[in-house]
């Protein structure tokens, strides 16, 4: 039975028990971040940590504990669970105030701090031979994308309705504009090598993945535009894909309907795909 990690102690997880009224449950305020296994080392643990930490700040979550704990507790649930490659999710929330109330609990109430290990495909995933295909569907989120909360109901609703149409998953529009999927960044490579993606705002979240992956690319593209792209623009591509930590780079094959490039992985995402599993395997700790 896979062992997890909730409030300093490793537990079986038919025993972890939190609070029904702790603010995590009853009102999606906590975050959590998701980070890669690889040969059962920690992929990119430090870029994961800096964004916890934005995520808590911003959130004003007090109490987490600091990068080293963190890292003592990742390497413990490998170990216990014997996970090889995979991910571990990691969730703080603002903590249990003992009944229900919309204001913040008074400072000093412990955070909930929960954390676990899954199985995952990331090297061996088919999606990177066959690709994937999205549907777009209006980004109605809450206007803090940037942030990583729990808060995940509409991009559950998104893939939901992306399955439905026959689709992979979905990206997201806002103002005519591709903002991001459902829990990747999406980017895309014009047919003059240009690769496009979102800038950084409150409409995206900051992925880590899609920050590594700019640093690769050097040689194999002609340029990197940080800038929003219309769906049309993302239709008539040469290739388009996506990034997330569990997902490292999938090719999209098809944007609503419409076949991308020759309807195959393009050289670059593959290109990149082989350099951030490199990168990756070389970097974890």
């Amino acid at each position: 039975m896979r062992t997890v990690y909730l409030n300093g102690e490793y537990i079986p997880e038919n025993k972890a028990q939190v609070s029904v009224f702790d603010r995590g449950f009853l009102y999606a305020d906590a975050v959590y971040e998701v980070v890669s296994v690889m040969d059962g080392k920690l992929v990119d643990f430090a870029g994961h940590m800096t964004r916890l930490d934005r995520s808590l700040s911003e959130m004003k979550i007090t109490g987490a504990p600091d990068a080293a704990a963190w890292e003592a507790i990742c390497r413990k649930l490998v170990s216990r669970n014997a996970l090889n490659e995979g991910m571990i999710y990691w969730q703080v929330t603002r903590g249990n105030p003992g009944d229900r109330s919309f204001f913040w609990p008074a400072p000093g109430t412990p955070p909930t701090v929960f954390a676990f290990t899954q199985a995952v495909a990331l090297e061996g995933n088919p999606a990177a031979q066959t690709g994937i295909k999205v549907a777009v569907l209006p980004d109605l989120r809450w206007g803090r994308a940037d942030i990583k909360t729990t808060q995940l109901l509409y991009a559950s609703m998104m893939k939901m309705e992306a399955k439905a149409l026959g689709c992979d998953d979905a990206w997201m529009t806002r103002d005519g504009f591709v903002t991001e999927g459902t829990s990747q960044n999406a980017h895309i490579v014009t047919k003059d090598g240009v690769l496009v993606t979102h800038h950084l705002n409150r409409d995206i979240l900051h992925g880590i993945t899609r920050k590594a992956m700019l640093e690769l690319c050097d040689g194999l593209v002609t340029a990197i535009e940080e800038r929003p792209f219309t769906v049309t623009e993302a239709q008539d591509a040469a290739e388009a894909y996506v990034s997330a930590a569990t997902a490292l780079i999938l090719p999209v094959v098809a944007i609503d309907g419409v076949v991308i490039g020759d309807g195959m992985p393009g050289p670059v995402t593959s290109a990149l795909r082989q350099a951030y599993i490199n990168w990756a395997r070389e970097t974890a700790i």
